[in-house]
């Protein structure tokens, strides 16, 4: 069960291809816009009523660029999705009632929890964002720096509660559904410490370390490729690949920003004056560029394009990021809003970017600077190779499917 953009549902389909060759039937649990995405993987699918564009694109959703600040966007979106819990219970419940172990993502978890309680039936967590509070860093979706070991840990805890509160009504109707005691939201998070509630990671741990601090059962597994056998790129992009030297790709993937055409413009601006063809993603961001050195797509199959590509400029959003780190290419994030700047941060500190460009504030100088050092510098293509070769060398299924193997027999 997962919500959010087709970066919170794709790697799911990696996973769910690997649990079903290990011999387990698997649906995933999403919006309906992604079921081209889950079927083609061979595996079942049910549609949650939400669409997560449509809402990015409604008056809530734009609203979100009007905060200059993590904690600012974190309140707004927190706002929006408190409305959108209750819309996807009765579909939640229907698909739980159907299936004998519950994989949750961090965006569904609250009330998957919930669902696995009323039917009694085991579960555990598949995040894409190490989400439990550690001294180690600052909570991902924040998008601050180190708070110190203390402050990190307040900071996640914080969080936590306010992730517990935008579910807390729809939790609390659907144990009373189930003819659950009440629970809140403090001594569910007892009980899940102590009974160590599985919570297995996908991402590498050569990425993200697991924090020395976290309690057993927080497991970082590797990451879980989206599952695409044969990607194919159209005919016109290859055609333009293949006219020149390497361009570089600029997408903000499911992200959204209130002026696509001034952001299209200082990005053309930006690889020109770097010297670099390149190719636009239009995304949800409705970006567009035309020339005879600049391309625009929709949406291509990563693992397909980015081989091609002189470096890869980014949102820097956990799927995309996973994507450029397994091609071994120089990378430029760009960080929108919340998880985006850590993640942006790992990446400059891993040696693979020269540094992260926020968005907010982009201006073509600045842009087309870090493009230059990133296909000038050989450092960053060199360590970008490297990490690329350690990854491909992780299985981060194979720990999950030993999970619910054991899971299934319990």
């Amino acid at each position: 069960m997962t919500a959010g953009s087709r970066g919170d549902a794709a790697p799911y389909t990696g996973l769910g291809h690997g649990l079903a060759r290990g011999g387990h039937e698997v649906t995933v649990v999403t919006h309906g816009r992604f079921e081209p995405l889950v079927t083609a993987a061979g595996l079942g699918f049910r549609a949650l009523p939400v669409d997560p564009r449509a809402e990015l694109e409604s008056a809530r959703g734009r609203a979100l660029h009007r905060s200059a600040t993590g904690a600012g966007k974190l309140v707004r979106l927190a706002g929006m999705t408190r409305s959108l819990v209750g819309r996807m219970a009765d579909d939640l419940v229907a698909a739980a009632g159907a299936a004998d172990v519950l994989l949750l993502s961090s965006s569904l978890a609250p009330l998957g929890r919930t669902l696995a309680e009323g039917y009694g039936l085991p579960s555990m967590g598949v995040f894409l964002q190490p989400l439990a509070p550690t001294g180690e860093f600052a909570p991902p979706v924040t998008g601050t720096r180190s708070l110190g070991a203390t402050g990190n840990r307040l900071a996640g805890r914080a969080v936590n509660r306010a992730v517990d509160g935008i579910f807390a009504a729809a939790t609390r109707d659907l144990r009373a559904r189930f003819g659950l005691a009440p629970l809140g939201a403090r001594a569910a998070r007892r009980a899940r410490r102590r009974d160590d509630w599985q919570v297995h990671h996908g991402f590498s741990p050569l990425v993200v370390a697991r924090p020395r601090d976290w309690r057993p059962g927080l497991d970082v597994t590797g990451y879980w490729w989206p599952y695409d056998p044969a990607p194919r790129l159209p005919d016109a992009l290859r055609d333009f690949l293949d006219a020149g030297p390497p361009p570089v790709f600029f997408g903000l993937g499911s992200a959204t920003v209130p002026d696509a055409e001034r952001l299209s413009a200082e990005v053309v601006r930006a690889l020109r004056a770097a010297g670099m063809r390149g190719v636009v993603q239009r995304g949800w961001a409705g970006l567009s560029a035309g020339g005879d050195d600049v391309f625009t797509v929709g949406e291509v199959p990563h693992a397909a394009l980015f081989p091609h590509l002189a470096a890869v400029v980014h949102h820097a959003g956990a799927g995309t990021t996973a994507a450029v780190l397994r091609t071994g290419v120089p990378t430029v994030p760009v960080p929108v809003q919340f998880d985006e700047g850590f993640w942006a941060a790992r990446l400059v500190s891993l040696g693979v970017a020269p540094a992260a460009v926020p968005l907010r504030g982009l201006t073509a100088d600045a842009l087309a600077g870090a493009v230059a050092r990133a296909v000038t510098e050989p450092s960053y293509a060199r360590r970008a190779k490297e990490l690329a070769g350690r990854l491909r060398g992780e299985d981060g299924v194979r720990p999950v499917l030993a999970a619910v193997d054991r899971l299934a027999g319990a």
